[in-house]
């Protein structure tokens, strides 16, 4: 049974999440907030498997929800609700630690399947519309910590690199440029299940929560540059 926390400043949208969520033989409804001061709260009261969370709301939005859910360290996942999906909402709710992200206007069944991606550990968004995302609000990158390939001025590899093989890098490198698993495995003539293994052992050992974060950790450490 995947457990859902409902966040959304409208009452009648709400209302319609929940009866969508309430179908499901598989999904639960622990509860709703209408801010993301609740939103926290909630969260850490009723320890969902997702929030669906809205981002523009008044007072705390859901970006901020997102960062203070994350940062507290807890198993729920946060699926963002936003406009476009070209956003910078979505791009910063990214950046804040969410595991995905969804339009308003998606179809019941894409909402419903995002939700049990993300309970299972996926990450809601094609790697090569992250990389769009975050192309599009490079401006906003972190200022670089020195030279490519994930190095530092003083000559030093970026921490969150150091427990990397060689390999395991040059995979990240290519997570970040948006390929998918069949590409990396034609690539470095691996079996996808290999791929999939180094994807897991680079998630663990950088502490990227999924997909999406390794790829905004490849972006942060450049060893991929936002495209001209």
């Amino acid at each position: 049974m995947t457990t859902v926390l409902i966040v959304d400043d409208q009452p009648l949208q709400r209302f319609g999440f929940r009866m969508l969520l309430e179908s499901q033989d598989d999904m639960a409804v622990l509860g709703e907030a209408d801010n993301g001061t609740a939103a926290v709260r909630k969260t850490a009261e009723l320890r969902p498997d997702v929030v669906l969370m809205d981002v523009r709301m008044p007072g705390l939005d859901g970006v901020e929800a997102t960062r203070r859910i994350v940062a507290a360290g807890d198993r729920s996942r946060v699926l963002i609700l936003t406009t476009f999906d070209l956003d910078e909402y979505a791009y910063a709710g990214l950046r804040a630690g969410a595991s995905g992200f969804l339009v308003k206007d998606a179809q019941p069944e894409e909402l419903l399947a995002g939700i049990r991606a993300v309970a299972s550990g996926d990450a809601v968004v094609a790697p090569g519309l992250t990389r769009r995302l975050l192309d599009a609000y490079a401006d906003r990158l972190p200022t670089p910590r020195g030279g490519p390939g994930g190095g530092r001025a003083d000559g030093t590899l970026d921490p969150r690199l150091e427990a990397l093989t060689e390999r395991e890098r040059e995979i990240l490198t290519v997570i970040g440029k948006g390929w998918s698993n069949a590409e990396i495995s034609a690539r470095f003539r691996l079996a996808e299940s290999t791929v999939k293994t180094h994807i897991s052992r680079i998630l663990a050992k950088t502490g990227a929560r999924d997909r999406v974060q390794a790829v905004i950790l490849a972006y942060d450490t450049r060893l991929v540059r936002p495209a001209p």
